[in-house]
């Protein structure tokens, strides 16, 4: 089980993400109300901006304050994977 540094000592398992998207789109708007009112919302942006949005395999749905790429290359750095441009 790899975890993942989300931003302010929050961590999540590589094991249950789904997808790591942008909050801009309606569509995920939509996806972030619905999984408030069902109680499967979880905030771990501690009071910033959220800058992306994690969906599990459980249908949890974890806002954060680090960027989709941020985020993806702390989980390619913990693979050992680096992409040289």
């Amino acid at each position: 089980m790899k975890l993942i540094n989300i931003g302010f000592g929050n961590l999540v398992s590589s094991d249950k993400l789904v997808s790591i998207v942008a909050p801009d789109s309606a569509p995920v708007k939509r996806i972030v109300q619905e999984a408030k009112s069902n109680g499967m919302l979880i905030d771990a942006t501690c009071g910033r901006k959220c800058k992306s949005v994690l969906i599990t395999d459980s249908n949890h749905v974890i806002l954060s304050a680090v960027s989709s790429e941020a985020i993806q290359n702390r989980t390619e750095e913990g693979n050992g994977e680096h992409n040289e441009q």
